[in-house]
Formats: structure tokens, C-alpha cells, sequence
């Protein structure tokens, strides 16, 4: 799936209040999540240990830290939105985000975005997105967040 381009990363407000880009979908390994829990030292059960997950887990196996399913976002959006004539892109917080559902090990993943507001700055663009990451065996999304990303131009 080819990325949705911005040309001019002043007119992203054109694009407000609409869904612009979807990912590709994203394997979650068991392998992730172990690196996942080395790098946060979050080395909690429910994420790295399968068989008593099978046993003592609602779900059955691990799932993957929400952390990290947040974090995948800014994975997705690389891969799903271009916008020209930025030089820098800086994450500059989010204001909300809820987990609905968990992300089982060996589930795919993949990020949808729309732009709630765009805002131009002196020397930047600030882009508030609603993200909502889904999942291919859930009916529920697993995360939904909204955004908020600086262009720099």
C-alpha cells in the first residue's frame, strides 16, 4: 500500500477531519515482546511466559505490553504517511489513549489515522491525529490515542 503524500506540510489542515492513511499490518512476536520487556524492565508474566499465560491468563497466551502497542504507532505512521518538506518530526505527547483489547502474541497489527486539527506554528506544523490500532483477531481495536506530532519545516 503506497503512503498518502503531503506536499507542503502547511496544507496538512486541508486534510482535517478525515481518515488519511492505514499501515500495513505488523506481526507481534514473542521475540518483541522479550526485547520489549529488556528495554522497560516491565518483565511481568502475562507478557513473556506461555504456558502459565495458557494456564493463569483470560486470554490464553501473552500479550503484548500496551507500551508497546502504543509505541508501534509512530512505526505505522513512517510507513503510511509522507510529508514533504519536513526536516524534523518530534512526538509531542498524547491526550488520551485506552487499551480495549489485548494484542496476543503472534497477532497482526496495523495503525489507522485521521487528522483531528492541524495548526501552523512559526516554524512548524502541529498535527493532533486519532489513531486507533487494530488487530486481526479482535473485534475491538487494541489501542486508541490521540496524537500530537510537530513537523518542523
Amino acid at each position: 500500500m503506497p503512503a498518502f503524500v503531503v506536499d507542503d506540510p502547511s496544507t496538512l489542515h486541508n486534510f482535517a477531519g478525515k481518515e488519511i492513511c492505514v499501515s500495513e499490518w505488523h506481526l507481534v512476536t514473542q521475540e518483541q515482546l522479550h526485547q520489549f520487556a529488556d528495554a522497560t524492565g516491565d518483565h511481568q508474566w502475562i507478557h513473556l511466559d506461555g504456558e502459565r499465560a495458557e494456564r493463569e491468563s483470560p486470554y490464553g497466551v501473552p500479550i503484548a505490553h500496551g507500551f508497546l502497542t502504543l509505541s508501534l504507532i509512530g512505526y505505522f505512521i513512517k510507513e503510511a504517511l509522507e510529508i514533504r518538506g519536513v526536516r524534523m518530526a518530534v512526538n509531542y505527547g498524547l491526550n488520551r489513549v485506552r487499551f480495549p483489547a489485548p494484542v496476543r502474541v503472534n497477532a497482526k497489527v496495523r495503525g489507522r489515522f485521521g487528522l483531528v486539527a492541524a495548526k501552523k506554528l512559526p516554524d512548524a506544523v502541529e498535527a493532533i491525529f486519532s489513531v486507533t490500532v487494530e488487530c486481526d483477531d479482535a473485534q475491538k481495536p487494541c489501542c486508541v490515542a490521540e496524537w500530537i506530532v510537530r513537523y518542523y519545516f
